[in-house]
């Protein structure tokens, strides 16, 4: 049973990360919404991109698209659908299903921070824990890098109408 918590947490982890990559890459390119005055969402500018399709696919089967869609303001350390292949085989498949719906739910909101948290902000929290939306912790750091945890930050500030996106290359995986 650890084992398949294991391998759900890291598919759904994967998910998210690739939904979160694919909304900060294609983001600036589709930063408008339908009238050209305001920016998409996290979630649009996530599925635009097309870089994101397992976080997609991921926040759709955790049911949590209407929240991302919501006034937040959220910060969303996007993983790419890169990140999401470095799980071990099945695992995002495994979290995708019914029954691991709220570890897959965990997961992705371990991603995501309340608040709209800058690249700027990020360099003055170097060192700190900030809480999720998950209840867990994430450490940031701008020492080799800027990472997330255990996640380097591949692409800052892509703006969306409810927050930002920040683009990570690892899935982050709560402690559960």
């Amino acid at each position: 049973m650890k084992t398949i918590n294991s391998v759900l947490k890291q598919v759904v982890s994967f998910a998210f990360a690739l939904s979160l990559f694919v909304a900060i890459a294609v983001a600036p390119a589709f930063a408008n919404g339908p009238d050209d005055k305001k920016p998409a969402d996290i979630v649009d500018s996530a599925v635009a991109a097309g870089n994101f399709t397992t976080l997609a696919a991921a926040l759709k089967a955790a049911d949590l698209i209407d929240a991302l869609k919501g006034d937040g303001p959220f910060t969303v350390f996007a993983p790419t659908d890169a990140a999401f292949a470095k799980l071990p085989a099945g695992t995002v498949a495994s979290l995708l299903k019914p029954e691991n719906k709220e570890q897959l739910k965990a997961i992705l909101l371990y991603h995501v921070v309340p608040g709209k948290v800058s690249a700027a902000d990020v360099m003055k929290l170097n060192g700190q824990s900030v809480k999720t939306l998950q209840g867990g912790m994430v450490k940031l750091s701008t020492k080799h890098g800027v990472r997330v945890d255990n996640s380097n930050v591949t692409q800052t500030d892509i703006d969306a109408s409810n927050g930002v996106i920040h683009v990570i290359d690892t899935v982050l995986m709560p402690k559960m």
